[in-house]
């Protein structure tokens, strides 16, 4: 493997700014994250098409993520020196085989393996993808560049995986995941053709995995990705708990509907901003989950009340990976491939302690309770936030 390409790839991105590679790359974020939360909206299907119950098929989301988790900081390492293009088009590969096979497979098992070797390739993905965006444009636009390619996200939570359960239902949920490999022969194509290739880093400036931690910035960018994620995903993953025990007359789809456009304002509201305001952004983020998270907690029986906690706290989510994901590149530097996938393992594993922390406190205390364990963590990453004025989220930023 080679670091170095034929053409200068920041010599390219000073003459345009590389929109089209850039949607590619979104639509690489809609691939992952959709394949990642599919099975949540068609777990009835896929018991009884695989003769599990629902709670065996839900372990497909958990295979996904312990996949992520294993692989995000060896797979990085192996890589760091690789060219971004092939390896680009190598972890969109991973996820057309990864869903054939789901589609396809004939038992639990076969499925159980597809969806780990699927999040095998979510971990490379997502730990090369925001320092690639970064490096196919020019530096002052970095931040602009990371928030087109994570578009992906929220686009995934507010359309992908509604659409996908839907077409599951209608058609059988094997054509879900079928769908999501013909989407990827046509994001691979896209890639091919529209997204400039860049180099790995250089031996010269690779930094020990064991020494990147010690970069200033980089452990308090983790701490903050943990506990501010952990505080969303604690409520976001118990949403339907939440508004049936609080009896509220608001549907789920709507409600996730309203997060997810939301979030995409969000996600606009950062790119705008983002290189000349990280530190204001990441602070006005957090604060608006805790004044989310107080609405939630104090609505009673309140829809309208409930609706603006989801529009805020939607807002404050759609730029949070992107705020979070410069903060580390401007920590890390030439080792940012390095650090996002330290900040991917730590982002799913607050996905995991949302999920059993959660499930802790609506089978015991109960749903309502949970808008307090929210505002609890996200004062704790509010802290941090403040405190990491020097290295991790800098004042003149």
């Amino acid at each position: 493997m080679t670091t170095t390409c034929p053409t200068p790839v920041r010599e390219r991105a000073h003459e345009s700014f590389p929109v089209p590679a850039l949607v590619v790359m979104a639509c690489t974020g809609f691939i992952v994250i959709m394949t990642e939360t599919l099975p949540a909206g068609l777990l009835p299907q896929l018991a009884a098409g695989l003769d599990v119950s629902e709670g065996g098929a839900g372990q497909l989301v958990s295979a996904y993520a312990i996949g992520t988790v294993l692989s995000a900081v060896p797979a990085i390492a192996l890589t760091r020196g690789a060219r971004r293009k092939p390896l680009l088009l190598a972890g969109l590969l991973g996820f057309l085989v990864a869903n054939a096979v789901t589609a396809i497979s004939p038992s639990f098992t076969v499925a159980l393996v597809a969806r780990f070797v699927g999040g095998a390739f979510s971990g490379l993905l997502w730990g090369m993808l925001a320092g690639y965006a970064r490096r196919i444009a020019a530096p002052e636009h970095a931040g602009r560049a990371l928030a087109i390619a994570m578009a992906g996200t929220p686009v995934a939570l507010c359309v992908g995986t509604p659409l996908g359960a839907w077409l599951g239902s209608t058609v059988g949920w094997r054509w879900s995941f079928a769908a999501m490999s013909l989407l990827s022969v046509l994001v691979m194509v896209c890639a091919k053709f529209l997204v400039p290739d860049a180099p790995g880093q250089s031996a010269q400036t690779r930094v020990p995995l064991s020494r990147v931690l010690g970069i200033p910035g980089v452990a308090t960018v983790l701490a903050v990705v943990f506990v501010w994620m952990l505080a969303h995903n604690l409520l976001y993953t118990y949403i339907a708990s939440y508004l049936q025990q609080m009896r509220l007359a608001l549907r789920l789809d709507v409600t996730l509907l309203v997060f997810g456009v939301a979030a995409l304002a969000g996600i606009w509201i950062t790119g705008v901003f983002i290189d000349s305001a990280l530190r204001r952004l990441t602070l006005a983020s957090v604060v608006l989950f805790i004044v989310a998270g107080a609405f939630l907690a104090a609505a009673q029986q309140s829809t309208v009340l409930v609706l603006l906690a989801i529009v805020l706290w939607g807002l404050a989510f759609g730029g949070s990976a992107t705020q979070l994901q410069t903060a580390m590149g401007e920590a890390a530097g030439e080792n940012a491939d390095a650090a996002n996938a330290m900040l991917t393992t730590s982002f799913n594993m607050a996905i995991f302690a949302g999920g059993a922390v959660g499930a802790v406190v609506v089978d015991g205390v109960g749903a309502p309770v949970l808008p307090a364990g929210m505002i609890a963590l996200t004062l704790m990453a509010l802290v941090m936030v403040g405190l990491g004025r020097r290295a991790a989220f800098p004042a003149g930023r």
